[in-house]
């Protein structure tokens, strides 16, 4: 297939002109369609209609419902024009048994004649409503002659539109960017195309833009699948390459021989779960391989995921090197300094923090230990990014809380070493769909056990209206000895309201508790205050901690057993369950108590409900994809999640998987895409857009 200057296959040139070469479409129209993300035919091709109307002709309109859209053939009886400029106009016409009007605003008398005369057939389609029992069409959006019915389509397609914009601009534009579709050669492993029968590329866009049925516009239909696959498969073919290009980087073999891990196992009071044996197991494999590692190690709260990132962290060290491990915040970097210093003490090994309140001759000297490679492992915040900081033998880097760092973040730090492994760890569990879009140029080991010694937290919903009560029962169990977290809402997206909430029921909390009891902490707040609050509330000298959602990841508090959540219902059940997370560390029985204001929505009852059900946070993340939608699960501003115009990841999370699994085997048997198939893909790339795919394969 010929290809251009930009390298575009020639055969694509068409759909990707400007969209005013379409018929009907001029520049108010381009405008329009530029709003809805349609510039090209191609994106036409790649909006697909979301519903259909029934157009079927009907002998009468007699015993039909209404209103409803009915197709019926009619003689034109008399015009009735309106009394005033603002009246309607009126036709009366008959079907085979019994009339009905037709009823027209700010319409020119003669213009109506021309289009229905009286005494013709005319064939109409519209909304028949019933106005002071009379049957009414208003605005018909159809009027044909007999012999144009075959125009008509029995089903006809509803497009997305924006406003200005109609149904039959779209419909036109959309038939027109079909007949510059070419007939493209196939991109799908034969074997998966037979056995879910899907139609060729060209066939299955006719499909998509001419529904017969509504069973034709869902996800299952088998050109909507096959349209959403080739997405999907294009997707996964840029990650498998950038996949591959980090792997060719050049990584380094660090080969551990488990003597300082041993030490660490020996002293734990417990045994680690299968699955935290399994995920070391798979992170000491990847990384006594000389390519890169590039792994996310996905676990639920409490899953134990910062024993096995030390263990990882050991490897680094046995094989004569050093490793990072990155929080997003200062606190929580403070948490795993704590929370890691009795292991390396157990492993004795020289494990230091650097965050961005080192300052003068004690961050000098930590930077001159650290590059004679004196400091074993380095715990910090974004700080172990800065220029002077420089590592004697960097082999592993683990980031904590993937979606706060980017992609880029992620290769600046793996290029702080020779090749250094890379190891992200996300306590929010992904659903396996999502994890694919997202992070499907990286491995995964997945915790799904939890370790023994963790109780249970009970959920119990609680009305607004009964605060009063809540605020006794936390007095009551300060008395036992224990402790609070009070989670206040983020009303709107303005973070002054916000913290004049927090800042309100601090106040309240202080004058019902006592003066010295209760801490807030949010987001305004300097990170030195804040980490002092937190510090505070740990060394248990604040019994209350009244806080906006910044507590929600990694705080590690074993004596704090009360959860309260205000206006639960506007949190999203991910950050919910994080939230309940926070407590049930220690050895106390532990609550969440979520109060609500009501009623309460569908959606919101449902959400709350799940939380109450279940603690297995995989089930919850599945749930909350199916409520929200992906964009609102992993936080789409600045979780990178790929835009996707036809696949639906909540309705076709298997696809992905399909995807991912097709695309990476294509690449091991065809790296340079020299096959017919690897040649179709390449055409596919350029018709999605993955120019990327080009660059990293270094070809056009």
């Amino acid at each position: 297939m010929a290809a251009g200057a930009s390298g575009r296959p020639e055969a694509l040139w068409p759909l990707f002109g400007g969209i005013e070469a379409l018929p009907g479409v001029g520049a108010k129209t381009a405008k329009l369609l530029a709003q809805m993300g349609v510039e090209r035919p191609r994106d036409l091709l790649f909006t697909l209609p979301h519903s259909g109307t029934d157009r079927r002709l009907r002998a009468t309109i007699r015993g039909v419902p209404t209103p409803a859209t009915v197709t019926v053939e009619v003689t034109v009886g008399r015009h009735i024009p309106g009394r005033t400029r603002a009246a309607p106009s009126r036709v009366v016409v008959e079907d085979a048994e019994t009339t009905f009007q037709l009823v027209f605003f700010h319409a020119r008398g003669d213009s109506l004649q021309k289009q229905l005369p009286t005494g013709q057939r005319r064939i109409v389609s519209g909304r028949l409503e019933l106005f002071d029992n009379v049957a009414q069409m208003v605005h018909p959006d159809h009027i044909l002659r007999p012999d144009e019915a075959a125009d008509l389509p029995a089903f006809e397609p509803v497009y997305p539109l924006t406003a200005g914009l109609t149904q039959r601009v779209i419909a036109k534009a959309a038939r027109a960017a079909l007949d510059l579709a070419p007939d493209l050669p196939e991109w799908i492993d034969p074997a998966l195309k037979a056995r879910e029968r899907w139609p060729d590329w060209r066939a299955a866009l006719v499909a998509a833009h001419g529904p017969s049925a509504d069973a034709d516009l869902g996800p299952t239909a088998p050109a909507r699948q096959r349209l959403a696959y080739d997405e999907l498969f294009a997707h996964q073919m840029t990650l498998a390459l950038a996949r591959r290009v980090e792997r060719r980087g050049k990584g380094r073999a660090s080969v551990g021989n488990a003597r300082l891990q041993g030490k660490v196992l020996a002293a734990l009071p417990y045994r680690p779960t299968d699955a935290q044996e399994r995920a070391s197991r798979e992170i000491a494999e990847d990384m006594a391989r000389p390519q890169r590692m590039n792994r996310l190690l996905q676990g639920d709260v409490g899953a134990g995921k910062t024993l096995v990132a030390f263990l990882a962290l050991l490897v680094a060290v046995e094989a004569g090197g050093q490793g990072v491990m990155m929080a997003p915040t200062e606190i929580l970097a403070r948490q795993h300094l704590q929370g890691l210093r009795p292991l390396a003490e157990a492993a004795g090994v020289v494990l230091e923090i650097l965050t961005g309140r080192d300052k003068g001759a004690e961050r000098s000297a930590k930077l001159s230990a650290l590059a004679r490679g004196n400091i074993q492992i380095l715990v910090g915040t974004h700080a172990v990014f800065q220029k002077d900081v420089h590592f004697r033998d960097l082999r592993l880097a683990v980031i904590d809380e993937q979606h706060r760092f980017g992609v880029a973040q992620r290769m600046e730090l793996g290029a702080k070493g020779q090749g250094a492994d890379v190891l992200v760890m996300t306590a929010t569990p992904i659903p396996r769909s999502l994890a694919l879009a997202n992070y499907g140029d990286m491995d995964v080991s997945v915790l799904d056990e939890k370790p023994p010694g963790r109780t249970p937290v009970t959920t119990a919903l609680v009305s607004a209206g009964r605060i009063d009560e809540v605020v006794d029962h936390l007095r009551r169990a300060l008395a036992e000895g224990r402790q609070a977290y009070w989670v206040c809402p983020l009303v709107e997206e303005s973070e002054a309201v916000d913290l004049a909430a927090a800042s309100d029921r601090f106040q309240r909390l202080r004058a019902a508790l006592g003066e010295g009891l209760v801490g807030l902490v949010h987001g305004q707040l300097p990170p030195a205050e804040k980490d002092a609050a937190m510090a505070r509330f740990a060394a248990g000298e604040t019994k209350v901690l009244v806080a906006t959602t910044v507590i929600e990841v990694g705080v590690n508090v074993p004596n704090a057993s009360i959860m309260v959540v205000e206006r639960a219902e506007s949190f999203g059940l991910a950050q919910l369950h994080q939230l309940r997370g926070r407590v049930g560390r220690g050895a106390a029985k532990s609550t969440c108590l979520l109060m609500y204001q009501p009623p309460l929505s569908d959606a919101a009852e449902r959400r709350l409900a799940i939380l109450r059900e279940t603690e297995d946070g995989f089930r919850i993340a599945e749930e909350d994809l199916a409520l929200r939608g992906a964009g609102d699960v992993l936080g789409t501003a600045q979780s990178g999640l790929p835009r996707f115009r036809i696949a639906d990841l909540e309705r076709q999370a298997a696809l992905m998987a399909v995807a991912q699994a097709d695309a990476r085997k294509l690449l091991a048997d065809d790296p340079s895409l020299a096959s017919a198939r690897g040649a179709a893909a390449r055409v596919l790339l350029w018709l999605m857009e993955q120019d990327r795919a080009f660059r990293l394969m270094g070809v056009g």
